[in-house]
């Protein structure tokens, strides 16, 4: 079976904003989010043990404890063991995401992507999820955003460690499928050149995006749909930017990415269209894309996101984002599909 017969839609979403990313947000609020996408007809919930040091987890599990578990597919992540001991979040080494979750549970990060810190971390999100069992399980940030120079040590490690964990996971039916949950292109290529890993799917985040998508065209979309190896798109608004946020890469975004995007809006205002919507519709217009989970910490993005899913988008804003070089020319696009 392929990542498309696992998962219940091309919608789902990403918890990584109720682990506190970029600000505090209200317990009742988090709560009434995860409960708006179930009202939404969302099934498929992402989250980690890094948001927010199991944060996110945690809500996820008390919001999802009230639903029947076999009506919804949920994925975690190992490779971040959390531990009772605290430490100053703010002051995380993070690479390039430093102070993404400084709103976050104290609680020390450890990052291990052994065999015996797999199992363990597996253990504690279930704990933390209030559940028996995880249907996805994804290796967590095994990218140079994370680790720089030192990202093909911890990559070799989760490829001795984790990969063989999950692989034996799904085998003994323990798990449905396991992957990559990573922010950059080279891990999945690696992966994928391995004789011995042989993973159902990746969740690449802000990589195959409206905005930021050549790399991924040209590296990994073709060679991942030739082995059946779906993606699982996250960031689809590039970290909120896309959205009407300030953030690209969870940082501030550049005066040039910001000028990009006023390109981008100034076409979607001339025809009509939706950022948001532009931005789910192109990630799905891929047929390596099996599904995109926008994240959101309030629950009327929930709607939104729906809405988006369904917008009608005319063929001329497409021709439009081509002509202006806004979408790579290799980028298949949902006018491509009809074209078909």
């Amino acid at each position: 079976m392929s990542l498309k017969d696992k998962l219940p839609g091309q919608l789902g979403f990403g918890t990584a904003p109720l682990g506190n990313m970029f600000r505090a947000i209200p317990e009742e609020e988090a709560q009434a989010t995860v409960h708006a996408a179930w009202d939404a007809g969302v099934r498929y919930f992402d989250t980690a043990p890094f948001y927010g040091s199991g944060l996110s987890e945690i809500r996820l599990g008390e919001a999802l404890s009230r639903y029947k578990r076999d009506d919804y597919v949920l994925s975690t992540k190992v490779g971040r063991v959390i531990l009772d001991e605290v430490e100053d979040a703010a002051a995380r080494d993070l690479g390039e995401k430093s102070g993404v979750f400084e709103h976050g549970r104290p609680n020390k990060i450890v990052n291990d992507y052994s065999a015996d810190a797999t199992l363990r971390s597996i253990e504690d999100s279930l704990e933390r999820l209030k559940t028996d069992r995880l249907d996805i399980v994804w290796v967590h940030d095994i990218a140079q955003d994370f680790y720089g120079d030192q990202w093909l040590e911890y990559f070799n490690q989760a490829r001795t460690g984790a990969f063989k964990v999950l692989t034996r996971l799904r085998e003994e039916g323990v798990i449905k499928g396991w992957g990559l949950g990573v922010n950059k292109v080279e891990p999945c290529e690696l992966t994928l050149d391995l004789a011995e890993a042989q993973p159902d799917g990746f969740l690449l985040a802000g990589r195959y995006t409206l905005l930021d998508h050549e790399r991924a065209l040209q590296r990994l979309m073709d060679s991942a749909r030739a082995q059946n190896v779906e993606i699982v798109v996250g960031g689809p608004y590039s970290s909120g930017i896309l959205a009407g946020g300030a953030h690209f890469e969870y940082q501030k975004a550049s005066p040039q990415i910001i000028a990009k995007v006023e390109q981008i809006k100034r076409i979607a205002a001339a025809h009509g269209v939706d950022v948001k919507a532009a931005a789910l519709q192109f990630s799905l217009a891929n047929p390596a894309v099996a599904a995109v989970i926008p994240g959101a910490s309030k629950p009327g993005r929930i709607a939104e996101d729906v809405a988006a899913l369904s917008a009608v988008i005319p063929a001329g804003f497409w021709q439009a984002m081509r002509e202006a070089k806004l979408v790579s020319e290799r980028a298949p696009l949902p006018i491509d599909e009809v074209k078909a």
